[in-house]
């Protein structure tokens, strides 16, 4: 299973360094992109079209659930951040380990609004800025990074099983297959 740390990819120098450089890029990507937009004062939707710049503080949950315990999402907000650093840490694969590391970073920057944004420390809600005209719905860089970070380790972890899978096939045709000797 993927989640065995022995052979785990982050074993490797590189692969920890590349994590924490893809888990730190989409921290500051999402708070510095923040910064900017609270800095602006957008009234209303901002831009043309299905996406546009809307401020929103979100106290709640996805989607708004539980906003009325921002402690609480904070405390689990907490978990998920320290379940993505341990799911990142144990990947056996380097694509399942960055996506994982982009997830954490997305993690870490709504944690880090959720403890340090008004009105105060675990009750701070996290500014979503883009939004989205159709649905309704509005977001953030973290929210992408942690969307296609689990996307992204969706699918290299089916394509990884599919491989082995195959690859194990193969090598069982292989030995079953009579051998010829001159």
């Amino acid at each position: 299973m993927w989640l065995i740390p022995e052979g785990a990819a982050v074993r490797s120098p590189g692969v920890r360094w590349a994590m924490g450089a893809v888990a730190v890029a989409v921290l500051a990507a999402d708070q510095v992109s923040k910064s900017l937009v609270l800095g602006a004062h957008p009234a209303g939707d901002v831009g043309p079209g299905w996406v546009s710049v809307r401020l929103v503080r979100n106290t709640g949950a996805s989607g708004g659930l539980a906003s009325g315990y921002p402690v609480l999402v904070a405390l689990a907000a907490l978990a998920i951040t320290a379940l993505a650093a341990g799911f990142a840490l144990r990947a056996r694969g380097r694509v399942v380990a960055l996506s994982l590391a982009a997830v954490l970073g997305g993690a870490a920057g709504n944690l880090s609004d959720r403890l340090f944004r008004a009105p105060g420390f675990g009750r701070g809600g996290v500014v979503d800025w883009i939004h989205f005209g159709g649905s309704g719905g509005s977001m953030d860089v973290a929210d992408i990074a942690i969307q296609l970070g689990v996307l992204g380790a969706i699918i290299a972890i089916l394509a990884g099983e599919r491989a082995r899978k195959t690859r194990e096939a193969r090598e069982t045709r292989e030995t079953q297959q009579p051998h010829e000797t001159p």
